[in-house]
């Protein structure tokens, strides 16, 4: 555990003497990063100090360097004295608030020192003011994505209150994050398109997907493809998939029938705890398939495991190699044999690289051999993720060293988690870097030739978009995915409006789907059904409370703010966060009844016609929870209200509209005179 200090600014002294202490306690007090942490060095391993799963033994590092350079081979670093100060910060907030996107604060870092450094100016964190903060996020929103130049102007924000506080400038910094949320709610034009293209995989990549769980044989293939088809049976995070145990296979009997229910034991990041996630009964031959190949694959790299387990401090040895155990010098051609190489140059140059000493006749000890393999375990061995306290030997995602890389040969004596990485590369993710992929090395690739490119994420935005335009409840949603917040729901939604348009029109003459006057469609009417949902469903967009199916093309809203008055909404049953606000605002509308009830009483002009639609407003809302609320009613199904009779009347209902499919509304004369003619 870390010691944390707490930096206290003094009152008495200017903005630079308070720097200077600040920077003295975060170089010479603090312990976060560890004890031994060479502060003057600009390039910090923090691997250790962070709880990031499923990245196998890569190292993260923070490199102290100016933003153009961030990708070079030997990055700038950034001048003195905001160098110093860059660190501290780093260091202390670390400590005093951790995340895991360190990236992204340390971004806002190096956009502060390029806005200080322009024009030949000293990067003096002192000089930081609001006009340094407003060029820094211009630098950020220029060079970044919308939704990443947000999040780290979130930092900056954070950043200017922390030199508030502190009174580390000359001026206090009042400051706001001005680049804004990118929203996640509007449902068409171009970058609604292009936002669900790059959350969602392609159609090639969806048809290539089974095709290559077929004929994978390769083990890097194998494994990529069989863990596609666990993130396909629920939504999962890649780190959850790679932290699952062997013996994850659950297998419970129903109750109502002798089929029996399989899920996989999990263990939820973010908060969402342990659970098992049963799968649907039509995917469950293709996850069983998929973990009994990877069991295949990785139970060599597990008996490997549980060998350094019961043997502290020992090499392991193959079967034919264990005679060797007991000899004091090797010669290189049994150091080849240990290890693995190919020739006995090769194994010199491994000795080399390991600085072991040699005798006279180029013989290593035996013992220094068996330390420097058994100093090349994972971090943290025999325990693979300290949360859950599963072990490498445990483990359904180990494999020996380089068993999914290019050599043709494994490791045998040494084993590795699987890490995301891996499972990424084999996806495409680096095929613009001349990486093969599981698409490339068995001949699939886009429509117009380019590499087919997936994230492990996209399948869980799929799954969710999945589910939202089957009707799911958000609450089931959330579950379904882990999360402990049904609002996060929205972010993974990418229903189109077309889809959405689609759901409506379906539910149109559908009384177990529809309630309300549009369920109804006339019998004997000479018109297609879908023809009639079209005419009566031409648009829809999203409310507070549901759809509205007002068409504005063909004129403005004449019930403006009082949907509830009008027969276009339509509401869904199972969206919790809409049915909260329909409870909200029956409580708020049965106050404003009370208040309207106490102005008539006392003689306000007026009120009379407030009291009448409060009540109006009351009965609709009343009406309305009870069927959200009604178990009867299925969830998915459409609800909309009849016509009401209230004070405020819609211009159009006795309007005749002479081109039917232009029309937003069927005129109300035109269906009285059906209901005439079904009676």
């Amino acid at each position: 555990m870390a010691d944390i200090f707490y930096f206290k600014p003094q009152a008495e002294l200017d903005a630079g003497s308070n720097l200077k202490g600040f920077i003295d306690l975060c170089r010479n007090k603090l312990t976060v990063f560890g004890s031994e942490l060479q502060f003057d060095d600009n390039s910090w391993d923090i691997t250790d100090y962070l709880n990031i799963k499923g990245f196998g033994n890569k190292r993260h590092r923070l490199v102290f360097s100016r933003l153009e350079s961030v990708n070079d081979g030997l990055p700038t670093s950034m001048p003195e004295p905001f160098l110093s100060f860059a660190k501290s910060y780093m260091r202390y907030m670390h400590g005093v608030h951790p995340i895991m996107d360190y990236a992204k604060r340390l971004t806002g870092l190096r956009a502060v020192n390029d806005a200080l450094s322009e024009n030949a100016g000293c990067p003096d964190p002192v000089r930081i003011d609001a006009l340094i903060l407003n060029r820094a996020a211009q630098i950020v929103g220029k060079k970044y994505t919308e939704v990443v130049a947000y999040r780290v102007g979130g930092h900056l924000e954070m950043f200017a209150k922390f030199l508030t506080e502190n009174r580390l400038t000359i001026v206090p910094v009042l400051w706001r994050n001005f680049l804004k949320r990118p929203s996640d709610t509007v449902r068409v034009g171009k970058e609604f398109d292009k936002r669900r293209q790059s959350k969602l995989p392609s159609e090639a990549a969806l048809d290539a997907l089974p095709k290559v769980f077929c004929l994978a044989t390769e083990p890097v293939d194998v494994i990529v493809s069989s863990v596609v088809a666990i993130l396909l049976s629920s939504p999962s995070r890649i780190s959850e998939v790679l932290m699952l145990p062997e013996n994850c296979e659950v297998c419970q009997k129903q109750r109502d029938n002798e089929d029996e229910a399989y899920g996989l034991r999990w263990s939820a990041a973010k908060g969402a705890g342990p659970m098992v996630k049963w799968i649907l009964p039509s995917w469950i031959s293709v996850v069983k398939e998929a973990i009994s190949k990877i069991k295949t694959i990785t139970t060599e790299a597990r008996r490997v495991a549980k060998w350094y387990e019961d043997n502290p401090g020992c090499i392991y040895l193959s079967g034919d190699l264990e005679n060797i155990r007991g000899q004091e010098w090797l010669s290189m051609a049994e150091v080849r044999k240990i290890i693995g190489l190919k020739g006995e140059a090769g194994a010199y140059r491994w000795c080399s690289g390991l600085k072991l000493k040699r005798n006279a006749s180029r013989h290593v000890r035996f013992e220094d051999v068996q330390n420097a393999v058994v100093n090349m375990l994972p971090k943290g061995f025999p325990v693979l993720d300290p949360d859950t306290g599963l072990k490498y030997s445990d483990a359904l995602f180990i494999c020996r060293t380089d068993e999914l890389g290019k050599r043709k040969a494994s490791y045998n004596w040494m084993i590795e988690p699987i890490s995301i990485d891996q499972i990424n590369d084999g996806l495409g993710g680096r095929s613009a870097y001349g990486f093969a992929s599981i698409f490339s090395r068995l001949g699939f690739a886009e429509p117009d030739g380019s590499p087919i490119k997936i994230t492990t994420h996209q399948f869980r935005h799929y799954l969710n978009t999945l589910a939202q335009s089957g009707c799911m409840s958000q609450l089931d949603v959330a579950k379904w995915s882990g999360r402990q917040d049904i609002r996060q729901n929205a972010a993974y939604d990418h229903v189109t409006a077309d889809d959405m348009l689609m759901l409506i029109r379906d539910a149109v003459g559908n009384e177990s789907k529809f309630f309300g006057p549009l369920a109804k469609i006339p019998k004997r009417v000479l018109i297609l059904r879908d023809e009639f949902a079209r005419l009566m469903v031409p648009t829809a967009h999203t409310t507070d409370f549901g759809f509205c199916l007002h068409d504005y093309t063909m004129s403005p809203c004449q019930v403006c703010m009082d949907c509830i008055h009008c027969v276009e909404l339509i509401c869904l049953k199972g969206d919790e966060e809409k049915t909260e606000r329909l409870k909200k605002r029956l409580d708020e509308s049965i106050e404003l009844l009370k208040r309207a009830e106490n102005a008539v009483g006392e003689g306000y002009a007026g009120s009379d016609r407030w009291l009448e639609h409060h009540r109006s407003a009351v009965k609709r809302l009343t009406e309305l929870c009870s069927i959200m609320n009604n178990p009867d009613v299925p969830v998915g199904s459409i609800i909309q209200l009849a016509s009401p009779k209230s004070s405020t009347k819609r211009l159009n209902e006795s309007i005749k509209v002479p081109n039917a499919h232009n029309s937003a509304v069927i005129s109300k004369a035109v269906n009285d005179d059906i209901e005439r003619k079904e009676n």
